[in-house]
């Protein structure tokens, strides 16, 4: 945008600066507007669980999971993204390129990344149909409209979107209120880190319609050099409500810009300048090295939802959604001394002539890597109980519709070129359908079974995939079935035993690794929950035929190169506990201890053998200490370890990334005004307490290693009011 601003002789900061002076008045008469119709408070009517009903599971269901509710992220949801937020949880490792938990972030689960991960909002996908992995960054503060989130560990139960090959998040929005009610939220804290928030609802109107909505902006320059992130993102809801009848409308989205921070550093810098960040950077004509102000990161994303719920009767219920959802946005490079082979918007001879006449193989240019796409489908069930069943029959139809082209905005040295001239333009479809049928039966009083029935097909044609045309179906027969013993109300044992399959995505078709994968997942679990202790734990194996692997590599454009590993296995322990020591002091430890293995693996025909799967640690602890003297002041000491791990798979010295041990302090204040606010909340988050130096993600390019250095010491504090 900036250079179009240029074109046109206006300053793109000035523009910038209109923006946000424009939303920030925006930001204000709404939140007056919205606030003069608050009541006291705020009931939530637990209907809306309705919706995710068909692919969530409870303690009955023979599934490894971990939920996740609004009041347990509350207090420290700052301004980071949901994985940062999800960092604690049994088996969960997050990345953060800019180094402080806001911009481009990541998760793995028992080592398998977020490609590996099926999301899905409301029952809806929201993975990428291409590239299969969750871009937080799209959705900025999502977690503000959240009502609940759980993550199945394993293959869990059969779900829409594509498969979940190391876990499954399925996320709640907010629950309609009955009464009317608003907040309005902010924060601050290191690295010019501000987060502006607000959210209203109207409570149910009439008894039957409730409006609720957010906005909310975050800015910050992160913890690596020129890491800026300048976000905003807008959550808008209506809900009709009736005795039997649950119907939504949803619109929700969000804008970022960041300052590319994904090429990470090698280890000499690291010991020298840990936030160095060679983004951008380029040698003007006088031989200075500069940095090209707009290495950025653009996109926009729009959400559509419909979603109805219906009880019919006392036996039967269902589920029905529609759904469209709207990405487009780029990423632009300086890129000096280019080769002009392979852009001929360039020059079609692929040389170019400098100022004095003479030809010249490349040239300085600017370009931009554009993607625009549609994703739209509808999903659906139906829920039968009676007495001793509990049924569900469900599934979805899906299509995504996507461009992917290049244009270059500006170049030294260009001939027989014009501006919005595409160096390449490739298309893409997917189109992806299941249906699902999972049963629960009650055998006997301490036993019951459970089933699972899944079909998916996938069709994924691509133009300008090298070195051939994508045109691939895909058939794949998913079956679950587990078993659950009720040894008393405080005990039950679990088995399950759940088959998933997976298509390549399309980085892997371009490096030609296209084989689909397979997995066979056990789990074998106990559960105890007492007045004074619950007890979860689990054994799990999963079997791999010809999962795909990452290796460590980038390709050109930064994406994670895998390979197929003909046989692999992850297995572990893992153990989750919450222990209320006293009505004012509570501790609630996990770890996991695993196992994962790549058999026989062969890299440029050299036998490796066994050898460890890349991002894989074998140790993984949570802990969080909460502590609320009295009723208003909450304060929790949050802990992560995360063991030694490989950034390959054969295990080279220079590839290890060492373990690191992080502690976190989440403070807050709740007080309750007799006039204007329902409640005052003032918390604060530390970050890193102990100012660990730690990288906890990097890359290989070729034999050497690069790292994402995370931030030292640091904080973010918050104000919010209740109306």
């Amino acid at each position: 945008m900036k250079n179009l601003f240029s074109l046109k002789g206006i300053n793109a900061k000035t523009i910038q600066l209109s923006k946000r002076f424009l939303f920030s008045i925006f930001f204000s008469l709404f939140s007056l507007f919205s606030f003069s119709q608050t009541k006291d408070t705020t009931k939530v009517n637990q209907l809306d669980e309705v919706l995710v009903s068909a692919i969530r599971v409870t303690s009955k269901t023979p599934v490894t999971f971990s939920n996740l509710d609004k009041k347990d992220i509350k207090f420290r949801n700052l301004g980071q993204d949901i994985p940062i937020l999800m960092n604690y949880l049994p088996s969960v490792v997050t990345t953060s390129d800019a180094g402080n938990g806001i911009g481009y972030t990541g998760i793995r689960v028992r080592g398998s990344d977020a490609t590996r991960v099926n999301v899905t909002i409301n029952g809806i996908p929201y993975n990428d149909s291409e590239s299969q992995g969750t871009y937080w960054v799209n959705m900025p503060d999502f977690a503000s409209s959240l009502q609940s989130l759980q993550l199945q560990r394993g293959v869990g139960t059969s779900t829409n979107g594509v498969g979940a090959f190391g876990a499954s998040l399925n996320m709640l929005t907010d629950n309609f209120a009955n009464e009317s009610n608003g907040e309005i939220s902010g924060s601050a804290g290191s690295f010019n880190t501000y987060k502006k928030n607000i959210k209203f609802s109207t409570g149910l109107l009439n008894e039957h319609i409730e409006i609720s909505g957010r906005l909310s902006t975050i800015d910050s320059q992160g913890y690596i050099d020129r890491a800026e992130s300048n976000l905003q993102s807008y959550f808008l809801q209506t809900a009709y409500v009736g005795k039997s009848t649950l119907i939504k409308a949803l619109v929700f989205g969000g804008h970022e810009k960041t300052y590319q921070s994904w090429n990470g550093i090698d280890p000499a810098t690291m010991e020298s300048n840990r936030t160095s960040n060679s983004a951008g950077m380029y040698t003007d004509e006088l031989g200075n090295a500069r940095f090209y102000d707009n290495e950025t990161d653009n996109y926009t994303q729009n959400h559509y939802q419909l979603l109805w719920s219906e009880k019919i009767n006392e036996n039967w219920s269902s589920n029905f959604a529609l759904h469209y959802t709207k990405g487009k946005g780029y990423y632009e490079n300086y890129k000096y001394d280019e080769p002009v082979k392979g852009y001929g918007g360039i020059s079609p001879t692929k040389i170019v002539k400098n100022s004095e006449g003479k030809l010249v193989p490349g040239t300085d240019l600017v370009r931009q890597k554009w993607l625009d796409n549609d994703f739209y489908g509808t999903t659906f069930s139906v829920n039968y109980k009676k007495e001793k069943w509990d049924a569900i029959l469900g599934g979805g139809w899906n299509k995504y519709v996507g461009d992917h082209y290049g244009t270059v905005i500006w170049a030294r040295y260009a001939s027989q070129s014009e501006l919005g001239d595409r160096y390449y333009d490739d298309t893409a479809t997917k189109t992806d359908g299941n249906i699902f049928l999972k049963a629960s039966y009650q055998l006997t009083e301490k036993f019951s079974l459970f089933g699972d029935l899944q079909y998916r097909n996938v069709h994924y044609v691509a133009d300008g995939v090298q070195p051939t045309l994508v045109d691939e179906t895909y058939h794949f027969f998913n079956p679950k079935a587990g078993i659950t013993y009720t040894i008393n109300p405080k005990n039950n044992l679990y088995f399950s035993y759940a088959r998933a399959n997976r298509e390549p995505n399309r980085t892997d078709f371009e490096g030609g690794n296209a084989k689909p994968e397979k997995l066979n997942d056990y789990e074998l679990g106990w559960r105890f929950v007492a007045e004074k202790l619950q007890f979860n734990t689990n054994l799990y194996y999963m079997g791999y035929k010809d999962q795909l692997i990452l290796t460590g590599q980038l390709d050109d454009v930064g994406s994670p190169i895998r390979s197929n590993s003909e046989t692999s296995y992850r297995t572990g322990l893992e153990v989750d506990v919450t222990i209320p020591v006293t009505e004012k002091f509570m501790i609630k430890p996990n770890f996991t201890l695993s196992s994962n293995k790549n058999v026989n693996l062969t890299v440029n025909a050299i036998d490796y053998g066994t050898t460890d799967i890349a991002y894989s640690p074998d140790v993984i602890v949570g802990n969080i200490f909460i502590y609320k003297p009295i009723e208003s002041v909450y304060i929790s000491l949050l802990q992560k370890f995360v063991g030694e791990q490989y950034m390959n798979n054969i295990e080279s010295p220079e590839a290890k990334l060492p373990s690191y041990f992080v502690n976190d302090l989440n403070v807050a204040y709740t007080f309750t005004p007799k006039k204007i606010f329902k409640a005052i909340v003032i918390n604060a988050l530390v970050n890193n307490i102990l100012d660990k130096k730690y990288v906890s993600n990097g890359y290989m390019y070729d034999v050497y290693p690069y790292y994402y250095p995370q931030a030292g010491i640091n904080f973010l504090a918050g104000l919010t009011l209740k109306f």
